[in-house]
């Protein structure tokens, strides 16, 4: 969740695409395109544990809601607001490393509370 112009926003696994969810999906291929230029960001897919190939445990982890929420927050906020999210489980180590990136290529702080820590970048 998170919260845009007192509005709270949500964003739930299986969800088909809406107004929201594409602007969303819209900003973080920009995010993850500037990402893997500027930062040389590769896509962390030890921890999927399916068993897939390597191609789909990237487009697994590549669009983790809290990774569209903080693309979302982007999208709306205004720079130099805090983007604030809580998700109901932990946050997974991509996108934990996406969220340090974001907040030092685009310098906006993020703070991400799951089910047992606050995170802030």
């Amino acid at each position: 969740m998170i919260e845009v112009d007192k509005v709270m926003y949500s964003f739930v696994v299986g969800e088909g695409l809406n107004g929201v969810t594409e602007v969303a999906h819209e900003k973080l291929l920009e995010i993850i395109s500037r990402i893997r230029i500027e930062a040389r960001y590769v896509s962390e897919v030890a921890s999927v544990l399916h068993d897939i190939e390597e191609e789909e445990k990237e487009n697994a982890v590549s669009i983790h809601y809290e990774k569209l929420v903080v693309a979302f927050g982007m999208a709306r906020l205004c720079r130099g607001n805090m983007i604030r999210i809580v998700k109901n489980l932990r946050i997974c180590r991509d996108c934990n490393a996406v969220m340090k990136l974001i907040s030092d290529i685009y310098e906006w702080e993020i703070v991400v509370r799951d089910c047992n820590w606050f995170y802030s970048f």
